[in-house]
């Protein structure tokens, strides 16, 4: 497995995943697993180094890195940095998102959109099977990228179900807090939840909005958030531990995104530690919580629909936090790591 950077060095969604598959496929009896990414690595698994620096000097690291085990397949999680396939090495490519879209949607100039999206071709070369986590990513893959779909696996993630559970919150909160966890980027939507913010408070003067994160888009939310500003806390960059905290004392979470969500594994800690999520219609994050409430799902880039949910979630229109808790136990990475070794034994028979 060859991957961005490693979680506990660079938090987000992809490194997330990236090190928690990891960890699954490790303890599996069936797997004899290598990973390499930036950062610290867990046991059991290597560094290419520190993460920050030359972004072409990370990349001409990871190309030249060569596990001495020759193993069977190639497992690639970030265009940009691994190796090459070797040999005999089927190329798996696990497709967490558009590079190039995203660099778009977050004010990235043409020449380099046009650059990602050549380099993500060029890297994906080969590739016998594409694993996405939902059937949204499953269709970009297949219209923009122009893969075959027999050749696409659709894998939905899992969730540590041992870090994320409910439990009581230390302290209690003076008023309900409705908790947002996400990179303070333009297309997670967190400027449409605050927009729609002052209507939450007008109904509920007494509700809490913390918002998790750190991003490019950090002063402009906070400009944003002004005419709420004592009912809005930004809490910047936090630990596993203190965020289990957050889960404990929130009523509920949101997860407003606009555009290229590939699945959303945020809602599925949330669900995890018993606090229903409010998502948005966008990509593969209505499979989070469909077959659990589909009142949970708004439409994307609608503050007033999402005010008027988070409204009513706030007067107790919400699954408790048994029902969450038990539609999380759904998603495994047990089977998620099984799924995985059933994609590889079709490669190498």
């Amino acid at each position: 497995m060859t991957g961005s950077e490693w979680f506990g060095s660079a938090p987000g969604g992809l490194n997330r995943y990236f090190t928690d598959l990891y960890a699954a496929l490790a303890a599996h009896p069936d797997a004899r697993v290598s990973a390499a990414a930036f950062g610290a690595a867990p046991e059991g698994a290597t560094s290419w180094g520190p993460t920050g620096g030359s972004t072409l000097r990370r990349a001409r690291t990871a190309y030249l890195d060569r596990d001495r085990s020759e193993p069977a397949i190639l497992d690639r999680h970030f265009a940009l940095y691994g190796p090459r396939p070797r040999g005999e090495q089927a190329l798996v490519v696990h497709f967490h998102g558009p590079w190039a879209a995203e660099s778009q949607a977050a004010g990235a100039g043409p020449l380099a959109v046009r650059a990602k999206f050549a380099v993500e071709r060029m890297r994906a070369a080969g590739a016998r099977r594409f694993v996405v986590l939902s059937e949204h990513f499953r269709d970009l893959l297949v219209e923009r990228y122009g893969v075959r779909p027999e050749a696409v696996r659709v894998v939905p993630p899992g969730v540590d179900l041992e870090r994320f559970r409910p439990r009581a919150p230390e302290r209690a909160a003076e008023g309900p807090v409705v908790l947002c966890v996400r990179r303070l980027e333009h297309r997670m939507g967190i400027d449409v939840l605050l927009r729609g913010w002052p209507s939450v408070v007008a109904a509920r003067p007494d509700a809490e909005l913390v918002i998790v994160g750190t991003g490019t888009a950090e002063a402009h939310l906070r400009e944003l958030a002004r005419t709420c500003a004592d009912t809005v806390t930004f809490a910047g960059h936090t630990t596993d531990e203190h965020l289990t905290e957050l889960y404990a004392r929130a009523h509920c979470t949101v997860v407003p995104s606009l555009t290229l969500e590939g699945f959303g594994l945020i809602a599925l800690e949330s669900l995890a530690s018993g606090r229903a999520p409010i998502v948005t219609d966008c990509g593969g994050l209505p499979d989070s919580v469909r077959a659990l409430d589909p009142s949970l799902i708004v439409p994307s880039g609608d503050a007033e629909a999402l005010a008027a949910r988070l409204i009513t979630a706030l007067d107790g229109d919400l699954p408790d936090a048994e029902r969450c808790r038990m539609h999380a136990e759904t998603f495994s990475w047990s089977a998620a790591a099984d799924r995985h070794i059933a994609l590889y034994r079709e490669l190498i028979g």
